[in-house]
């Protein structure tokens, strides 16, 4: 989870006195969105790659009024990365130092690869979601109700915030889904979404078919 296993080295910042057609053709040759500014060893910024191509002919320094001041520190987790991709619109991300020396990058794909292995996503399961009153929120009784119903939680997290209420999304495996949905019901939760066969439900529904099926004769 630390930024520094997976920085990556491949993709040069530009110092200021680069000229803007070279920095353009290398962001198109890797697919990035950005190219990455130094000045004497020091991260400027970054510029994204859609602006060169409507820049005219000059040095990266020329543009400085336009670069967009993001980058995380190489001591941070992949984590606070997730933000800055959906911040800044982009798919990659400069590492830099705290002396604001450039160090690499991150790439979206490979942050996205690295999450896709964790049991929330990789592993098959029930996903729901769940809301109750910001003050009833408690997340250690939200694994509770699962687990006291046989149920493995893969993981969960919080999914929306208001001033009226939280949302939870959980992702766990379990042979009793309509016991733990009952439950967080008992509890004061209100299922908002669910995402797996309820056989309770569908024995309802093929019940509810039968009865129309009989009204019909």
């Amino acid at each position: 989870m630390f930024i520094k296993d997976y920085i990556s080295k491949d993709y040069p910042a530009f110092n200021s006195s680069d000229m803007i057609d070279d920095a353009n053709e290398m962001a198109k040759e890797f697919g990035y969105s950005h190219v990455f500014v130094k000045k004497k060893g020091v991260y400027q910024g970054a510029i994204s790659q859609s602006f060169l191509d409507e820049s005219p002919e000059g040095t990266l320094g020329s543009l400085d009024m336009h670069f967009e001041k993001f980058a995380i520190l190489d001591d941070g987790n992949l984590l606070d990365s997730i933000k800055l991709f959906h911040t800044f619109n982009c798919n990659v991300v400069p590492v830099i130092s705290k002396t604001e020396k450039y160090m690499g990058y991150l790439c979206c794909d490979d942050i996205f690869n690295e999450f896709s292995k964790y049991p929330l996503f990789s592993e098959n399961g029930a996903v729901m979601i769940v809301q109750t009153n910001g003050r009833h929120y408690s997340m250690t009784e939200v694994c509770k109700i699962v687990e006291s119903n046989n149920g493995k939680i893969y993981g969960c997290f919080i999914n929306l915030i208001t001033e009226d209420y939280i949302q939870i999304t959980l992702k766990f495996n379990s042979e009793n889904t309509s016991s733990i949905d009952e439950t967080f019901e008992r509890y004061g939760y209100s299922v908002v979404h669910k995402y797996y066969d309820d056989e309770k439900e569908d024995l309802l529904k093929d019940r509810f078919g039968f009865f129309q099926k009989f009204l019909e004769f």
